[in-house]
């Protein structure tokens, strides 16, 4: 198996690993309150993987509920934080219940930065089981965790942004080939650090959310950028990466420099 990414056959979809799910290269968070219209329009625009996560917004399961006639077309991953394996299926059951949904396509265990315990693996795959849920990810702040998990988890979501690019390191080089685990990135714009006056050098540009995007979506080991937008101009600043397409390598270096920067501070 050659240790190279695929190539980037389009900024706008791609194909998330071995599942073999076609998805929208930007994914889309219930958590920080994104209105209903503008999660439904985003679909129209391509945009079909929805995180539920967290914080789980009325606004963002009322979307769902009326795009619910193209449930083929809708990639619906629900999170669970709980260390607890008897909460894991509870927490499950009662988000199909609000989103009003028979099944999720991914269930998502939350911020592992050890191996799952067993007894919650188990729960998960329980679900699993009983078609509940479809496809077990993991998320993670430990980038060699992720390698060696690969064959455990069939979706990743790893940090990668221009402050903290380890993951080029830690994980991109040692997933490659058709049996990959799909990737999808979060924290794009670093908590926001990327995007403030005081945080960027004096006579850089300042990165907008949607250079954010834009440089995690340019690398080929990517299938998924997450976004968290709160209201419709943030959601059309997001769609506007999709729109302005792949950065340059001038644009590239501008925002590792920033990156560095931010991170030497």
């Amino acid at each position: 198996m050659t240790n190279a990414p695929r190539a980037l056959t389009s900024f706008t979809e791609s194909v998330l690993g071995r599942t073999g799910l076609r998805v929208g290269r930007l994914g889309l968070g219930a958590s920080y309150g994104v209105p209903a219209a503008a999660v439904e329009r985003a679909f129209e625009r391509g945009v079909n993987y929805f995180y539920w996560g967290s914080l789980r917004r009325l606004s963002f399961a009322r979307a769902i509920r009326n795009l619910a006639s193209r449930r083929d077309r809708m990639v619906i991953t629900l999170q669970s934080f709980s260390r607890v394996a008897g909460l894991v299926g509870w927490s499950v059951e009662h988000a199909l219940r609000r989103l009003r949904l028979d099944y999720a396509d991914v269930l998502l265990l939350g911020l592992w930065n050890r191996p799952v315990t067993p007894r919650v693996l188990e729960a998960a795959r329980a679900l699993r089981d009983r078609g509940l849920v479809r496809r077990l990810a993991l998320s993670t702040h430990r980038r060699p965790l992720v390698p060696q998990l690969a064959a455990e988890f069939d979706i990743f979501h790893v940090r990668y942004n221009a402050v903290h690019p380890g993951a080029e390191r830690d994980i991109f080089p040692h997933l490659a080939g058709e049996t990959r685990p799909g990737i999808v990135g979060f924290t794009a714009t670093c908590w926001k650090q990327l995007l403030s006056p005081r945080r960027v050098p004096r006579g850089e540009r300042i990165p907008t959310a949607a250079d954010c995007y834009r440089f995690v979506l340019s690398h080929p080991a990517v299938d998924i950028c997450l976004t968290g937008p709160s209201n419709s101009a943030h959601m059309d600043q997001a769609l506007a990466a999709l729109a302005l397409g792949p950065m340059s390598a001038e644009e590239l270096e501008w925002m590792r420099r920033v990156g560095r920067a931010i991170r030497d501070r």
